[in-house]
Parts: C-alpha cells; sequence; structure tokens
C-alpha cells in the first residue's frame, strides 16, 4: 500500500511542473514590468524622464507586466490542463481539452447554485472569486487540481472504450469530454456544499502554520529538502504556495490566497511599501542556500579530492555550482554528495531548515518564481530595492552559509573519509577510450548517421536499463529527473542505467526517478520517441533477413553479458560477443576489410550486403599495442567467408587482459534493423551469430 501511495504521489508531483515551469517566464514578465512601471522606483533611480509614464519603453513594460499577470491570475485553469497532461498515459492532448470542458463546467454549475442560493451576499467575505469571468467559489489551484486529477482517472479508464455500434461515432478519445463534462456537472454540484467546510478547513490550517513562529519555518525548510530524494517536495511545497495553507492577504482590494500568489499581487501593486514575510518565509529561504552554500560545499568536495582528479572533478563540480547559483536548480549537486556521503545531505537539510528560519528573523521579504537563484534574487530583491525586500540579509547569511558549507563539509569528508568526487580509486575507470571512438568514425559511415543513432543509443540503453520495453507502463520527468513507472522493479539496473550519465537512481515500489539535471527533458521526449519507434517495429512486418556468422569458435552469449559497460549498453553498436576457443579468426561473411587498427586488436568489416561490423577481439585489448595478435589482411582487401582474418595468441591475452570475450558489433544500423541473436552457448567460426531483421 506504502508504495502505491508512493507511485501516486509521484505521478502527482510530476504532473505539476509543466504549469510549474510556465511560472519562471511569467515572473520575469511580471517582473520587469512592475518594476519599470512602479513610479516611485523610477523616480528612486532617476528613471522618470527616461522611461516613465509615455514614453514607448514604459508601454513596452506595462504589457509585460499584463501578460505576467495574467498567468498568475488563471493558474487554476493551467493546473487543470497541465495536471491532466501530466496524468494521462495517451492521447494526452484530449486529457487537456477534457479538463478546460470539465473545468468550465464544474464552475458554471458552482455559479448556478450561488445564483440560485440568493447570490453572493449569503456566502462569507471571500469565499467567492471571479474564475475566468464565472463567479464561482474561491477555490484556487486546488480547483484545477480536483479537475485534473478527476479527468485524467476518466481520460486513462475510457479513452479506448468501444460503445455499441449505433453510438460508435462517440466511442474512444471523443468519449472522454463527454464523460467529463457529465461527472463535473455533479461535481460542481457536490463542491457548492462541500467547499466551504474544506475551505474553513485549510485556512484553520494555514492559520496553525502563520503562528508556528521561526520554529514553523524552520521545519517547512527542512522537510522540503528532505523530500528531494523521494521527489515528492513538489507536492509539499505547492500547497503553500498556492493556496490558504500559505496564508491569505487582501491586495489592491482583493484577497488573495497562497503565499506566491500574495508576493506576485503585491509585486503589481505600487502602494505595497514592503513585501510580505508571512508569505515570503516560504520561498526566500531558499536563496542563501543555493547561491551560497552549495557552492561552498561544492569547493570543499574539489579541494578533498585527490591531486591527480582535481581536474576531472572540476569541470562537475563547477557547472553543478554555477547551475546552482544562477538557476536555483540544485539537484546535480545535491545528488552529487547524496549517493556517496547520505550524512551530508542530512547536515544540508537541516541548513535549509535554518536559512529559511533567519530569513524569517531577518524579515526578508523576496520571493521567487521556481526557485532561489541569481536571477530571482536580482529581479525580486535588487530591483525592488531594500527597503521593501531586506535583501541585503540574502548576502550577509549566504557569506555565513558560504563559510559554514566549505569548512563544515570539508572537516567531515577528511574526518570520515567520505568517498566524495575525487577521492573514490575506482571512480576513474573508462568506459571506452578515445582510441575507440576516433576509430569508429574512420570506419566510413557518415558522421551524422553516428550523431543521428547517439539519442536512440541512449534511450536504448535507458530502455534496456528499466528492464526493456514491456517492462515500462509510464515515462514523464521533473525539473531535473526522469520519472518512470515498471512493472517489474527488480528488472530496472542502477549499474546501467548510471553509465548513460545519471547522478542517482530513486527506487521506491514501481518508480523509478533517474536524476539527469536540466537536460533530462530532452532525454525524456529523445526515450519517448524511441519507445514509439519500438512499437513500430512491432507491428511492422520483417521484409529481408541478413545472417552475419561468427568469426571464431567459440562460446556465443547477448551482447548484454559483455564485461564491459560500453559494449554491453550498445554504446559502439548492437550484435553479440564470442569467447574464442580457437585461435584463427575468419571472415564473417564475404566483403571488405574496411580498416584494420594500429594496434591490431580489432577489424572493421562492410559486408557485401552492406553491413558494417566491428570485430573487437578481446577486452581493453588495445592497451597491448599489438602484441597477442597477427593480421593477415589490409585496409582495403576483399576476403571470402571463412578466410584468416588473424591469429590470436589466447595464452598471452588471457594472461594480460581482463578478458578475452570479443564483441561482433554492426555499427551502422538503420531505424528500420534489429539485431536477432541465433545462437547462444557453443558455436563454430562461419555458424549463423546473430540475425539482422529489416522492417517495413
Amino acid at each position: 500500500m506504502k508504495d502505491k501511495i508512493f507511485g501516486v504521489l509521484q505521478r502527482v508531483g510530476r504532473s505539476f511542473m509543466l504549469p510549474i515551469a510556465i511560472l519562471p517566464v511569467a515572473g520575469l514578465l511580471l517582473g520587469f514590468g512592475s518594476s519599470f512601471t512602479n513610479e516611485t522606483m523610477l523616480e528612486a533611480y532617476g528613471l522618470i524622464n527616461v522611461i516613465g509614464p509615455g514614453t514607448i519603453v514604459y508601454a513596452i513594460f506595462e504589457v509585460m507586466s499584463e501578460a505576467g499577470n495574467i498567468i498568475f491570475a488563471n493558474l487554476p485553469i493551467i493546473f487543470a490542463m497541465g495536471v491532466a497532461i501530466g496524468m494521462a498515459k495517451k492521447e494526452k492532448e484530449v486529457a487537456a481539452l477534457s479538463a478546460v470542458i470539465a473545468f468550465f463546467i464544474m464552475h458554471a454549475s458552482i455559479s448556478a447554485l450561488i445564483t440560485i442560493n440568493g447570490g453572493t451576499e449569503e456566502l462569507l467575505s471571500g469565499a467567492t472569486a471571479s474564475v475566468c469571468g464565472i463567479t464561482s467559489l474561491q477555490m484556487g489551484v486546488f480547483g484545477g487540481i480536483i479537475v485534473g486529477l478527476g479527468v485524467a482517472a476518466l481520460h486513462n479508464r475510457f479513452y479506448k472504450i468501444e460503445l455499441p455500434q449505433v453510438l460508435s461515432f462517440f466511442g474512444g478519445t471523443r468519449f472522454v469530454p463527454i464523460i467529463s463534462a457529465l461527472v463535473y456537472t455533479g461535481v460542481g454540484i457536490l463542491m457548492f456544499f462541500i467547499w466551504p467546510v474544506i475551505q474553513t478547513g485549510i485556512y484553520a490550517v494555514g492559520n496553525v502554520v502563520l503562528e508556528s513562529g521561526y520554529a514553523g519555518t524552520w521545519v517547512y525548510g527542512l522537510m522540503e529538502r528532505l523530500l528531494i530524494p523521494f521527489g515528492l517536495h513538489h507536492v509539499f511545497y505547492l500547497p503553500f504556495w498556492q493556496t490558504g495553507l500559505g496564508g491569505t492577504m487582501e491586495v489592491g482590494g482583493q484577497l488573495i490566497e497562497g503565499a506566491q500568489n500574495i508576493f506576485f499581487a503585491q509585486l503589481a501593486d505600487p502602494t505595497v511599501e514592503h513585501f510580505a514575510v508571512s508569505a515570503t518565509r516560504f520561498m526566500s529561504g531558499k536563496f542563501p542556500l543555493m547561491i551560497f552554500g552549495l557552492p561552498g560545499a561544492a569547493l570543499a568536495m574539489y579541494k578533498t579530492a585527490k591531486p591527480e582528479k582535481k581536474k576531472a572533478v572540476s569541470g562537475l563540480l563547477l557547472s553543478a555550482a554555477l547551475t546552482s547559483m544562477l538557476t536555483g536548480i540544485t539537484e546535480p549537486l545535491e545528488f552529487t554528495f547524496l549517493f556517496v556521503a547520505p550524512v551530508l545531505y542530512g547536515i544540508h537539510c537541516v541548513f535549509a531548515g535554518f536559512a529559511y528560519m533567519l530569513m524569517h528573523i531577518c524579515n526578508v521579504g523576496v520571493g521567487m518564481t521556481f526557485s532561489g537563484g541569481v536571477i530571482d534574487l536580482f529581479l525580486f530583491g535588487i530591483l525592488q530595492g531594500n527597503a521593501k525586500t531586506n535583501w541585503i540579509w540574502i548576502v550577509i547569511v549566504g557569506i555565513g552559509y558560504f563559510i559554514v558549507y566549505y569548512f563544515l563539509f570539508s572537516f567531515l569528508i577528511k574526518k570520515l573519509d567520505l568517498k566524495t568526487p575525487g577521492r573514490d580509486d575506482s571512480e576513474e575507470v573508462k568506459l571506452y577510450r578515445r582510441s575507440d571512438v576516433e576509430a569508429r568514425k574512420n570506419t566510413g559511415g557518415a558522421s551524422g548517421s553516428v550523431v543521428k543513432s547517439a539519442e536512440d543509443e541512449l534511450s536504448r540503453t535507458i530502455c534496456q536499463g528499466l528492464g526493456g520495453k514491456k517492462n515500462i507502463s509510464d515515462v514523464d520527468c521533473c525539473a531535473t529527473r526522469l520519472r518512470c513507472t515498471v512493472f517489474k522493479p527488480e528488472l530496472v539496473d542502477d549499474k546501467l542505467l548510471k553509465s548513460t550519465g545519471a547522478s542517482g537512481v530513486v527506487h521506491k515500489g514501481n518508480g523509478v526517478q533517474i536524476i539527469y539535471g536540466p537536460r533530462v527533458t530532452v532525454i525524456k521526449s529523445n526515450l519517448e520517441d524511441y519507445l514509439e519507434k519500438a512499437e513500430e517495429r512491432t507491428a511492422k512486418k520483417v521484409t529481408q533477413t541478413i545472417v552475419i556468422s561468427s568469426p571464431v569458435t567459440g562460446t556465443a552469449a547477448d551482447l548484454s553479458t559483455a564485461p564491459d559497460e560500453a559494449f554491453a549498453a550498445k554504446m559502439m553498436g548492437d550484435g553479440a560477443v564470442v569467447t574464442p576457443e580457437d585461435a584463427v579468426v575468419k571472415a564473417p561473411e564475404d566483403g571488405e576489410v574496411c580498416f584494420v587498427f594500429e594496434t591490431k586488436h580489432a577489424i572493421g568489416f562492410l559486408t557485401d550486403s552492406g553491413i558494417s561490423l566491428l570485430l573487437h577481439m578481446g577486452i581493453d585489448t588495445v592497451k597491448l599495442n599489438g602484441e597477442g595478435f597477427k593480421v593477415f589482411v589490409e585496409n582495403g582487401q576483399k576476403v571470402k567467408k571463412g578466410e584468416p582474418l588473424m591469429e590470436l595468441d589466447l595464452a598471452y591475452l588471457k594472461a594480460h587482459t581482463p578478458s578475452i570475450t570479443s564483441p561482433i558489433l554492426c555499427t551502422e544500423l538503420e531505424d528500420n534493423q534489429k539485431i536477432r541473436l541465433l545462437k547462444e552457448g557453443h558455436i563454430q567460426a562461419g555458424e549463423g551469430l546473430f540475425a539482422i531483421d529489416l522492417y517495413e
């Protein structure tokens, strides 16, 4: 039951990311627009005659302000669509349309009941609001989330429904908006009676939080960071930012609920003298943590790395620290030490709570759009002036955080001998060498095809690491994580997933989160394309089959068993492995020797049927510089199947290499070609090793 609950919460959390992703853009528009149309600010900086009222620049900033403000004013319907899209498994565009329909119908139903029961005068002050021009109950983003979750459930249940012949036109995806409209007419009626009770409860909990003082702020900061590894932090902080849990306040004559909504409403109000700390207490604590604290931890990890590894570690930590400082995206840096030194992450969470509490104590009124980087600090702190924000305390406390993080982390890393980056001798093991990559480029294939296949190779490896396409139920992502649901968690290969560049893998029940950092959205899109192509290949017919024979007598096995992650993950191509028992390596098919490596350990081969092969004899044999190999052919030589290509000194190779298992690879497969292993176990040279099926 716990795993199921976690899985649901994980999917809910990631579905929030789509509407949350628009907030930085909306915040930038509103931040610049409101700042440069605030006459008090313009006078303070002596800009009233340059870009004041009546100028073209002022008009542009007014447009920017309204463009940003409209997003925050309509977050409920944006969340309704975003959550529906995020939770729908297929046909997401249908779910989005259905969510909009259900949203309007629910609020229209509530509006009708308000009119029937005497109008807004009969309800408590502040209980109603205008929602897209409809007089309805003040439900905030909760209303959108209720619609998004419900519509997604209806969509996943009914988008493939088959109706009787006479009604078949209304079946399938067309049925989803129909059933959503009917259901949410009832939901609207129900909400009219029960939401006031729920609203009272939310306000009561919100008051408890607001009255909890500095201790409550510390707990909030602690919990927000503690939930990062589980991917549930969005579920935790969003209600404080967007609902009555984060407080309510009258701004510009309107009752606003939710900490972030209060801040941006005040940002657009030129009469505000100081932003409400009761709201920004849920946001401002991130700034000293992300701009100063975590970079201090990064410096500590760099300084404590072994001298010979500092150069390699510096690039990883510098990029992660800059990402944290500029954008406030911290997971790449946090997960750098979370998985190797959990004690540091625990201390980090405690200090995160103190950062929020100190900002509360110092009366800091700086809000944010998404996360606490320099960009948000400049827009919503520095640009607004210290009188309205007390932003200078972020710098003062932040410098202290940098010093504490640097010295404390340095001490603990050395004292406890924590294996942070650059301190583990096994950390620098290479998956493949530069010479191997250069050799692949020299096979004669177009460089464009190599680039084109790189994305598919990464997706293929991720798919394999998740247990194969049939084991994947759902794919989505948040800001930094690929979030997947699988049918059998035991089939997931963490080691293989980490070989794709992931900084960590988190398991909980059927949920798997793979941490890639900000590039995760591209990885997710490529993976979805790859899985879609896999479905197409499965559905299409095989039009041709090309058989590739074993070049050597020995033991054949699947490529995934190769004792090298680069080959096992098919980074160099797909095929099979053979562990030689005979010393002579023979031509697998009629064809041409494209190239012989200078180190003699591998041969590039082009069959007469047009298949590019790489015969890589042994693992890490490139370092032998030709010892143990005797080559009989040269570049450009035509050969017949079964002709000797090289001879192996098996005794020498077994003594001087990790393994003599030899990958036999197709290096340039097309999208409509797929490898099928033909033989496992003992195999004779010239016997079919694997087939290449060509699909329609």
